[in-house]
């Protein structure tokens, strides 16, 4: 008995040194145990599938802003990717984005490059600039592969370390739940908090240097979180909460800043 647990235990702690994986700039060690080539499947199809059943808009000035931005944001993490020798990271990046009519103040970038902003935040972006944070902020969230990090938390804490494969035969929709979710298309999960808002403050480092090599000055971060404090109404205290405070937010910026002006092409 003694000597199969040992097995095991080999056998796991080989599986999760091979999951780790580097997040870009931060250079955070991450667990991911699910393949990219299966999150770039599962993303074409909730992403499809999110599509058929959301409106899409048909402002054409507004569509043509998300379009443009995130093309920008897009060239500006290849170039990123592809000077620090992580190109193959992207390398099977079909980038698209569309704009969906929804009042919520969201968007949200999946693995391949798939990015949904809701009409909702433009009131809050106000400019190509504050689309810039938002977008350059989702898209480093894929980047980062945070999405595979989280839902491989929820595999192993909702659904008990079950295989992906078994996962999806045996619990589709709690499993669809999960990917959803892990991108921000879905309910807050709720668990796992303190790891969200350290995804949360590396996706706000990489997209603040994104939208710096984008030639947007990334000042704009700061002027952005601080009109959302002013404009967001009551938030729940940090510690319950998967994001961080828009004070800490903030902090983290000004904290960043030296490090993205060194990027800053300005137009």
């Amino acid at each position: 008995m003694k000597k199969v647990t040992v097995i095991l235990v080999v056998m796991i702690s080989s599986v999760i040194v091979d999951s780790c994986k580097t997040v870009p700039i931060s250079g955070r060690k991450q667990m991911n145990l699910l393949p990219e080539s299966t999150m770039l499947d599962m993303s074409l199809t909730n992403y499809n599938d999110f599509l058929k059943s959301n409106k899409i808009s048909n402002n054409t000035s507004e569509v043509q802003l998300v379009k443009q931005t995130g093309q920008r944001i897009a060239s500006a993490v290849e170039e990123y990717m592809r000077k620090h020798g992580m190109r193959n990271e992207i390398n099977n990046y079909k980038w698209e984005f569309n704009l969906v009519e929804d009042d919520t103040p969201n968007a949200w970038c999946m693995p391949g490059g798939k990015v949904v902003v809701y009409t909702g935040i433009l009131p809050y972006t106000k400019n190509q600039n504050g689309l810039a944070v938002v977008m350059g902020h989702e898209i480093a969230h894929a980047v980062a592969h945070h999405g595979n990090e989280r839902m491989s938390q929820q595999l192993l804490v909702q659904l008990g370390g079950m295989a992906l494969s078994t996962a999806l035969e045996k619990k589709p929709q709690e499993t669809k739940q999960i990917f959803m979710a892990a991108y921000g298309a879905g309910a807050t999960l709720g668990v796992l908090l303190p790891y969200s808002r350290t995804q949360e403050t590396e996706a706000d480092h990489l997209g603040l240097i994104f939208m710096a090599m984008d030639g947007c000055d990334p000042h704009g971060a700061i002027d952005f979180w601080k009109h959302m404090e002013q404009s967001g109404g009551q938030q729940p205290p940090e510690f319950l909460s998967t994001h961080p405070s828009h004070q800490t937010r903030v902090q983290d910026l000004e904290k960043f800043m030296p490090e993205a002006m060194k990027y800053y092409n300005k137009n």
